[in-house]
């Protein structure tokens, strides 16, 4: 092989090569990180909320407009929430106060223990008067869902005792007692002297209200309450398969009818709450990609323009070395054999670079380290490129005659 004296030609003129060297590294850390944010943003946006079917899954936020006493306003949830189950097409309703990915909802702090000192956890407090496990087709994995008699009236504006009992995440329960059952034991409202609940029963999962990018965007919590005396009703409603819109609009008739009297009433479902949610994650995603395909145009026309003019000025030099006897192979091979040392050195300096710069994403911004496969993958496709950038004017000109090519010596 050649590689010393491509070598020492290569150091004679080094300007182009540390160019395209210097644009292969510079594209290759940048892809890499590009598409691991990529794949990040995607691979949260479609992680699932727990929800047996999202797309029959929809809730009514409904306000009345005139003043109603605390126990009025408890009557009239439980007549809404009946005249919802009664609705042709409806599977299951809970009165819930917040909704997953809906970006409108409440956290509390929970304690393992009483002491000060104790693992403080926020969890997205999921309040709910019926089954929200049965409504959003949880799945229980360790214990069970509430019973009846666990259900009780909070009126919002007295003081409220909460309930003794909750359901958790897996996320939760492994957060705070790996490797054990969680069921049975007990969690407490902040430190101190304050009142605890114990679990009951543990779901697979169940994003909050927020849907946090992590863990902490399944650490959640119900608890069995019909909170009233607000200035809101939440009604979440789970719809038979393919019936979703049908349904929507015959509830609401069914609650305006009902009513009697002006009422605002918002209707929204899963799908647009995790649409809006995630937009963001989503457009993030779209304009990296965007930006990583301009780039990775721009490489390669820099690397086949730089190996196209490479060629052209030695074309006569090819000519001399056709006339002593190399062969078109030869030739083919010096070329592809220099691209590749100009390559190898971009990916190595690109290696170095993609791993920096991930290393400051981790440390700033928090995110997950980039596996070496987006790296290798990298290395791979410009190795690639410089090969084809190389072969195809390589070819053409150890095509040419020598006669041809040294007729101006």
């Amino acid at each position: 092989m050649e590689i010393r004296p491509i070598l020492s030609a290569l150091l004679r003129n080094k300007t182009g090569p540390v160019l395209v060297a210097l644009q292969v590294a510079l594209s290759l850390a940048l892809l890499a990180n590009a598409l691991h944010i990529v794949s990040e943003r995607r691979a949260v946006a479609a992680r699932p909320s727990g929800l047996l079917d999202e797309a029959a899954t929809f809730y009514f936020e409904a306000h009345n407009l005139d003043k109603d006493t605390p126990e009025q306003m408890l009557a009239t949830i439980k007549r809404q929430s009946e005249l919802l189950r009664a609705v042709p097409g409806v599977a299951s309703v809970a009165y819930v106060s917040q909704m997953p990915m809906s970006n409108k909802g409440s956290t509390s702090s929970f304690s393992v223990d009483r002491k000060p000192q104790g693992q403080n956890t926020s969890l997205g407090m999921y309040v709910s008067g019926d089954s929200l496990v049965k409504t959003l087709g949880l799945q229980v994995v360790a214990g069970r869902d509430f019973l009846p008699g666990e259900l009780v009236d909070i009126n919002e504006q007295a003081l409220r005792i909460p309930p003794d009992t909750m359901i958790i995440t897996r996320a939760v329960a492994d957060k705070l007692w790996p490797g054990t059952s969680a069921v049975g034991k007990m969690l407490y409202f902040g430190s101190g002297e304050v009142p605890g609940a114990r679990i009951v029963g543990v779901v697979e999962r169940l994003q909050t209200a927020h849907a946090q990018v992590g863990d902490l965007g399944e650490y959640a919590m119900i608890m069995p309450a019909r909170l009233y005396g607000g200035e809101s009703a939440l009604y979440a409603v789970r719809a038979e398969p393919g019936q979703r819109d049908r349904v929507m609009k015959e509830a609401e008739q069914a609650l305006r009818a009902a009513s009697g009297r002006p009422m605002i009433l918002n209707a929204r479902t899963v799908e647009e709450d995790r649409k809006n949610r995630y937009r963001a994650d989503l457009a993030l995603s779209w304009m990296l990609v965007t930006v990583s395909v301009l780039l990775l145009l721009v490489t390669c026309s820099g690397i086949v323009g730089m190996a196209s003019l490479w060629v052209t000025q030695r074309r006569k030099q090819i000519g001399v070395r056709r006339a002593l006897g190399a062969r078109k192979i030869d030739i083919l091979r010096y070329f592809i054999v220099e691209n590749v040392m100009i390559t190898s050195a971009g990916v190595a300096g690109g290696v170095l670079l993609g791993v920096g710069l991930n290393q400051l994403l981790v440390t700033k911004l928090e995110m997950a380290r980039l596996p070496v496969a987006y790296l290798i993958g990298g290395a791979l496709m410009f190795w690639v490129i410089g090969i084809l950038a190389a072969y195809g004017p390589a070819w053409r000109a150890a095509s040419t005659s020598p006669a041809l090519a040294t007729r101006s010596l």
